[in-house]
């Protein structure tokens, strides 16, 4: 059950005293963002957005049919070399960026809802957790009723996500790597596996087993998404062994997509696609841990499934019907 509005409120006022010495993330930059100060992630006090509306290329719980309700936030707080999302990640972002206060925020997400919305996606969230709960403050006083996604790379402090215990239903962070040097090396991410693990578990303890509707869309829980890198620089045996250590109940997307981009040029190990062999290899390592609840994903994703943010309409590839199941097709685990 949700928090009521007053207690959200409350929290909000709890997270942006934060801000004077940022320690949102794990990386406690300290930078005081409500004098302009910036940290590792390029974020200052103003909360800056690339692009808001409606996605269908997420699990088919989140997108369901009628698209899940995506807000893209810029910057973030790891620097992946491959990251998909470069355009707005990485600041200077070349895609556009937009300010929003909270009041404005809340009204876009109130009017994804008016159009069909399954729930509302906070993409790339960790950075403005103080803006993003003032922002649904507001939003569930103007009549917010759908599902929260906390959609995260899951490079995220407890302290932090206990701010959203009974705001977030959803979580969907990433398990990038297992071990800590391939984290540092890729994503400049000082002790990533024990944060981000530290993270899903207080996500399961929040949220636990996702849960759907009669319709199969999900209404609550936590879904962990893995993306399998080539020559097993994601450690994904040791990342699945977490998970079914934690639960074997917990929901996997299990990721094929990988292709270089941004700056994976730079990395000859990095500078390909996996391989049909290196992807069966993680199913069957998923299979064999029990890990039975989640979907694979399409191996030809990888040419699909990217965006433009420098577009109007970045997710063009799937905002036809014809192009709809091909595009967020994931099949049962």
């Amino acid at each position: 059950m949700r928090l009521p509005a007053g207690e959200i409120k409350k929290r909000a006022k709890i997270a942006q005293k934060k801000l004077a010495a940022c320690d949102l993330c794990p990386r406690q930059c300290r930078a005081d963002r409500t004098n302009g100060q910036t940290g590792f992630c390029g974020a200052a006090d103003r909360m800056i957005i690339s692009h808001i509306g409606l996605h269908h290329g997420e699990e088919p719980p989140l997108s369901g049919t009628r698209g899940s309700g995506a807000v893209f936030f810029t910057y973030c707080n790891l620097h992946c070399c491959y990251c998909q999302n470069w355009q707005i990640s990485h600041p200077p972002a070349s895609a556009p960026q937009h300010e929003y206060t909270p009041h404005a925020l809340a009204a876009e997400m109130v009017k994804l809802q008016k159009q069909g919305a399954h729930n509302i996606n906070l993409v790339s969230p960790s950075h403005y957790v103080p803006q993003i709960i003032a922002s649904l403050h507001h939003a569930i006083l103007g009549g917010l009723e759908i599902p929260i996604i906390y959609n995260t790379n899951g490079y995220d402090s407890v302290e932090t996500l206990r701010l959203l215990d009974g705001i977030i239903d959803i979580y969907l962070p990433d398990l990038k790597y297992a071990h800590d040097a391939m984290a540092k090396k890729y994503s400049q991410a000082i002790n990533y596996a024990l944060y981000n693990q530290s993270a899903i578990k207080e996500m399961y303890r929040q949220v636990g087993r996702l849960k759907l509707d009669a319709y199969g869309i999900a209404t609550q829980g936590l879904i962990v998404r893995h993306l399998v890198l080539p020559g097993n620089i994601a450690g994904s045996q040791a990342s699945l062994e977490f998970l079914a250590g934690l639960s074997p109940d917990i929901h996997l997307s299990l990721m094929s997509q990988y292709r270089p981009e941004y700056r994976a040029t730079r990395y000859p190990e990095l500078n390909r696609k996996i391989n049909s062999t290196e992807y069966d290899k993680a199913l069957a390592n998923a299979e064999h841990l029990g890990l039975s609840n989640g979907w694979r994903q399409e191996f030809e994703s990888n040419e699909m499934l990217f965006p433009d943010f420098e577009k109007s309409r970045p997710f063009n590839w799937c905002d036809d019907d014809s192009n709809k199941k091909r595009t967020v097709s994931k099949n049962q685990l």
